[in-house]
């Protein structure tokens, strides 16, 4: 290697730290200083309020704004497709067939709902007799209120069919919580 830090051959490459450069980096001749030295892609991201080219224009919105299902509020599940008694549905019947630990839901549950998750789960009243894993059939819900959903599901698990109903509430901070769970009575 030569003493000035370049590449035997005189590529003008260095190879070594640079004393110059806070933390010693290497810098490419000709090159800017404020790049990473390892940085050879010229693009830069694209700014998503600039359409693409070739791409057609988005589509008119109405005066209110976009059309929106009358269905569920927004929140962070409906935005990635899962709906939110959906998604519950599959959390407690997780907790309560014993697939997963109670304080699973610790999180998503008001004091009440998981003090009668703690009372349920021990006894696992959804984990089937046989090897068959129970599943979600069917999910619904009611909205008895804004801001709350009454929802009931359907599990099966074989032959063996149990209803589980839940009440969801929304809170200030925009985010769905378990507030009450019932299980249908064992056949």
């Amino acid at each position: 290697m030569a003493t000035d830090g370049t590449r035997p051959g005189g590529r003008g490459r260095q190879t070594g730290a640079d004393p110059s450069r806070p933390g010693g980096r290497g810098t490419r001749a000709g090159t800017d200083p404020t790049r990473p030295g390892g940085r050879h892609d010229q693009r830069r991201p694209r700014d998503p309020r600039v359409p693409r080219q070739g791409t057609p224009p988005p589509a008119p919105v109405a005066v209110g704004g976009p059309a929106r299902p009358a269905a569920l509020p927004s929140t962070g599940a409906a935005v990635r497709g899962i709906r939110p008694h959906d998604w519950f549905a599959e959390r407690l019947l997780a907790v309560l067939s014993g697939q997963r630990p109670v304080h699973w839901m610790l999180g998503h549950t008001v004091a009440p709902a998981y003090d009668q998750l703690i009372d349920l789960a021990p006894g696992a009243p959804l984990r089937p007799a046989s090897r068959v894993r129970p599943r979600v059939s069917r999910c619904d819900w009611r909205a008895p209120v804004p801001g709350v959903l009454e929802a009931f599901a359907r599990i099966a698990a074989g032959d063996r069919v149990t209803a589980m109903a839940f009440r969801l509430e929304r809170g200030p901070d925009h985010r769905w919580r378990c507030a009450a769970v019932e299980i249908g009575p064992r056949p």
